[in-house]
């Protein structure tokens, strides 16, 4: 009997409805297949688990590895492909994956500490270990690619009037600056990576003693610049009930600009455009209004860029 959390259970159904049942019924038997295919042991899963399955294991030689199974998205090519790309610069490694499962198989990075505990005493290091992962994950876009663009990615704030008539949970100020900041951001790229797109605090993680690797990229092609944008707004609650949460976040915009040579304005302005954001998707997601995501968004605000 393979381990599936109720609180996992229950947000595939209201993520993915049908879907999400039908996956949750051929789990049990996607997870045997990857056991005998790859003759693996699996163990319970990771206690944080969210929108996919995810779990340690153990190879038939004692070794630890990952593996991961994609609940009914479109992520599983683009997120194989940008960790091949990567090619463990930054990145744990892929080791087996099947797309008819949609499965992969994953190195385990050891000890395996995230950069969580680190906010907010030791934020500074935090912030510098983050800019060094994403120095490392740097590279450009591939020609041709697969990869969902960047324009499309950030879109979603579009959908807001239509769902609300109106600014739902958002300021409304606060929503036009951001849905203007995109546009404006959008407009004025002037250079293309692969990027992860989603790193933060819990996707980075210890690999050794000196060691960080990042893990779940999404494989999004777009400004250099937007990899800052999810560190800006994370951990939370930690950031939010720091002592000057205000100051934190001027401190990492502006180190953030000294360490990767990035404008301190862009940095910025991505980094407030994509925290309403990341608020509107978990409202689209699963009607949940992101408090402390939206009041770090409303601080960025009042940073002049």
């Amino acid at each position: 009997m393979y381990l599936v959390p109720d609180k996992f259970k229950n947000f595939m159904l209201e993520l993915h409805n049908d879907k999400g049942q039908t996956w949750l019924d051929q789990l049990p038997t996607i997870l045997a297949r990857c056991e005998q295919r790859w003759q693996i042991t699996i163990l319970p899963p990771f206690d944080n688990i969210s929108f996919h399955y995810v779990t340690p294991a153990l190879r038939s030689d004692g070794a630890p590895v990952v593996l991961k199974a994609f609940s009914p998205t479109n992520e599983l090519p683009q997120a194989v492909e940008a960790q091949l790309l990567f090619a463990g610069h930054g990145m744990a490694n892929v080791l087996e994956y099947d797309e008819q499962d949609r499965v992969m198989l994953l190195e385990q990075l050891r000890p395996g500490t995230t950069l969580v505990d680190m906010v907010p005493d030791q934020d500074e290091r935090a912030t510098s270990i983050l800019a060094s992962v994403i120095r490392q994950l740097r590279r450009p876009a591939p020609e041709p690619h697969n990869f969902r663009e960047l324009e499309s990615w950030t879109s979603g704030l579009n959908r807001l009037h239509d769902f609300y008539g109106g600014y739902g949970p958002f300021p409304p100020k606060l929503a036009d600056e951001a849905m203007s900041l995109f546009t404006d951001l959008w407009a004025s790229t002037k250079e293309r990576v692969l990027l992860h797109a989603d790193l933060h605090h819990e996707n980075v993680l210890a690999s050794g003693a000196n060691s960080w690797q990042s893990i779940d990229p999404k494989g999004i092609v777009g400004d250099p610049v937007y990899e800052t944008s999810t560190l800006l707004y994370n951990p939370q609650p930690q950031l939010i009930k720091a002592p000057n949460p205000r100051r934190l976040l001027a401190r990492r915009i502006d180190q953030l600009s000294e360490e990767l040579g990035y404008d301190r304005a862009r940095i910025r302005n991505w980094g407030l455009a994509q925290s309403v954001l990341s608020v509107w998707w978990g409202v689209e997601d699963g009607g949940q209004i992101w408090d402390d995501t939206l009041a770090t968004a409303e601080l960025l605000a009042t940073i002049k860029a």
